[in-house]
């Protein structure tokens, strides 16, 4: 018997996609991306928003459109665990994601591969099915692949909260599959998620506005970023405490690509787009914030 999730019709929360909304969908994502230009392509890597279309979907496309279809024959989605404390790595249980769009197979060989290591748990169906983080990604993953649908798999990876030196470890173990130019790796984040309700008030007064710091602050981890630096980025965090969602996968990630630059590889990981879903004024707002980007190997 075939196991698949059904990733367009068990959603009841209208910003998720649904079963009936595949024209709908597919003329957005259109419109979208028709709006960006592709500067990094092919890309090796991405990091995308997970959060509604309606507040990042614009933001996202900066990252997919980097996304070279004719190369991409694997695509690795790492995306950090909302619902449920993991201290490792988590790989779905079924072979097949639906989308609105069409079918994702999940590359059962790699599986096997990555599950011989003995690094890696299952997740249930209910975790799979209440994730967001890896699913916002695959009606994208869907439309940037469309021209080459039926030559690609994925490899969902679920990314716990990792102790650095684990960053480490899966970082050198998926440095072996970032390495293949027809592997392509999608980075789940969301950047910063300010206030009450998330906890985080964050602060900078000499930056202004609310909204002007907590850009001030997202900017400052995403050059981090940009230089490619696991330990940096670590230190940024413990300083500041950013509420950057994908930080473990973000973490692996660069202990990924820094393995393969002590290998001799040259890389470079350029932001593309930042955004904010609503411009923080007082200490009642909230915002998330999103940001989009490339890794290209030269």
């Amino acid at each position: 018997m075939q196991l698949w999730r059904d990733k367009s019709q068990d959603l009841q929360a209208s910003w998720r996609p649904r079963k009936g909304d595949g024209p709908q969908l597919n003329a957005q994502l259109e419109g979208w991306l028709s709006q960006v230009q592709s500067t990094k392509r092919p890309a090796r890597a991405i990091i995308a928003p997970h959060a509604g279309y309606t507040y990042c979907g614009s933001c996202a496309a900066h990252a997919y459109k980097q996304v070279d279809p004719s190369i991409t024959r694997r695509i690795f989605i790492l995306g950090p665990s909302h619902h449920v404390p993991l201290s490792r790595c988590a790989l779905s249980s079924v072979d097949i994601y639906r989308t609105p769009l069409y079918d994702l197979r999940i590359d059962q060989k790699i599986y096997g591969e990555l599950w011989k290591t003995g690094m890696f748990e299952r997740m249930s169906l209910q975790t799979d099915e209440d994730e967001h983080s890896i699913e916002m990604h695959l009606p994208y993953t869907a439309k940037a692949m469309e021209s080459h649908k039926d030559e690609f798999t994925i490899i969902p990876v679920l990314v716990g909260a990792l102790s650095e030196s684990k960053e480490q470890e899966f970082g050198k173990l998926f440095s072996k599959y970032l390495a293949d130019p027809s592997n392509l790796f999608v980075v789940s984040s969301d950047f910063c998620h300010w206030g009450q309700r998330f906890r985080y008030s964050y602060y900078d007064e000499s930056q202004g506005e609310i909204y002007r710091s907590i850009e001030h602050l997202d900017k400052m981890g995403m050059s981090i970023i940009e230089q490619l630096d696991p330990v940096s980025f670590s230190n940024y965090l413990k300083k500041y405490h950013n509420t950057i969602c994908g930080r473990h996968p973000i973490g692996v990630l660069l202990n990924a690509i820094t393995e393969l630059q002590k290998n001799g590889m040259n890389m470079s990981f350029s932001f593309l787009n930042y955004a904010q879903s609503s411009q923080c004024r007082n200490w009642q707002d909230s915002s998330v914030s999103y940001a989009a980007g490339a890794l290209t190997v030269h």
